[in-house]
């Protein structure tokens, strides 16, 4: 794709909006409904939180005990509803409506989602999937390491993903979670003039907001914080005494386990959207990209304010495919 560094302007939607949790071919229903929403209120660039498709697996912080048959149950049924990744019309992906959504409403879409890594593989990834207007993939980025329990679902992902792209509304780049902490990952990032950064969480407590905040004034740039919104409602029956305890002590016994907290940071570190708390809801925002210019005068850490001279920074991007090779 060409580049796009002309775009000034640009509007950007955030769904804050419940999946369906562990019902894949529901949540990319209203997936599609929901990219559909946020193009008619004039968005080019539509971002789902962490792991939307299809549930970020709370029950993991709860259910870490060595064989496990109730975490194995789940993680089972989590495999079975997780999409497979594939070339666009290959006939082995999964996201080809989220495609179809992107093309004929001509948007950038950024998801978050439960990665499979092959049909009958029982490995999966965090991963950000950024999807062209012409419903092909721009980026798959794989969270480089897992959280704590999280390791017990999800694998290490690689370098391939930590990449800038260029899409008619800037050049978008993102990180899943606790990532934001990786101050390496961060300047991989920030040495490829990103002008929109999509951070993806799945609740957005203060110090989530703060890494947010933190990294738009670090990098100059703005930062799309996505968080997800859901209810115990929303989980299934059978599933929600586990899912409540991973989620912590304090989740309620019928209400909002998590409860959105998206917005955007502008280059500056200050709110452009303040984060909007409690309800399900799209959130629309049109950013002024040539803001993050003037910025760039006090502070640019990968160009002005870099000194390559003393510190450097190599990034392995090739993708990593289990230490496999196979030579006939």
């Amino acid at each position: 794709m060409a580049p796009h560094s002309s775009v000034t302007a640009t509007t950007v939607a955030i769904i804050q909006h419940p999946p369906a949790v562990l019902d894949l071919e529901e949540s990319l229903t209203r997936a599609v409904k929901h990219i559909a929403d946020a193009a008619e209120h004039g968005a080019h660039l539509v971002v789902f939180p962490e792991t939307w498709l299809t549930c970020y697996p709370a029950w993991v912080f709860g259910l870490a005990g060595w064989r496990d048959e109730i975490a194995q149950g789940w993680y089972g049924k989590l495999l079975e509803q997780s999409p497979v990744v594939g070339e666009p019309g290959s006939g082995d992906d999964d996201l080809e409506p989220l495609r179809e959504a992107a093309r004929s409403n001509a948007v950038t879409v950024v998801m978050g989602l439960n990665e499979r890594a092959g049909r009958e593989s029982g490995t999966l990834y965090n991963s950000l999937i950024t999807i062209g207007p012409d419903g092909e993939t721009l980026n798959l980025h794989r969270k480089l390491t897992p959280t704590h329990t999280e390791r017990i679902v999800w694998g290490a992902g690689d370098g391939a993903g930590l990449r800038v792209v260029d899409t008619p509304a800037g050049r978008v780049s993102g990180l899943v979670c606790w990532e934001h902490w990786n101050p390496l990952a961060r300047q991989a990032l920030h040495a490829q003039d990103e002008q929109i950064h999509i951070a993806a969480w799945p609740d957005v407590p203060e110090m989530h907001h703060l890494a947010s905040r933190t990294y738009a004034f670090e990098g100059r740039c703005f930062v799309v914080c996505a968080g997800q919104y859901l209810t115990t409602d929303d989980v299934p029956a059978e599933l929600l005494d586990a899912y409540r305890q991973g989620v912590g002590p304090d989740a309620p016994e019928h209400g909002v386990l998590f409860d959105g907290g998206s917005g955007v940071a502008g280059p500056d570190g200050s709110w452009v959207v303040e984060p909007v708390v409690g309800e399900a809801r799209t959130i629309i925002a049109t950013l002024d990209l040539s803001a993050r210019n003037a910025h760039s005068h006090d502070l640019d850490v990968a160009g002005h304010y870099s000194r390559p001279d003393v510190l450097t920074l190599n990034v392995d991007r090739r993708r990593q495919l289990g230490g496999v090779q196979f030579i006939d």
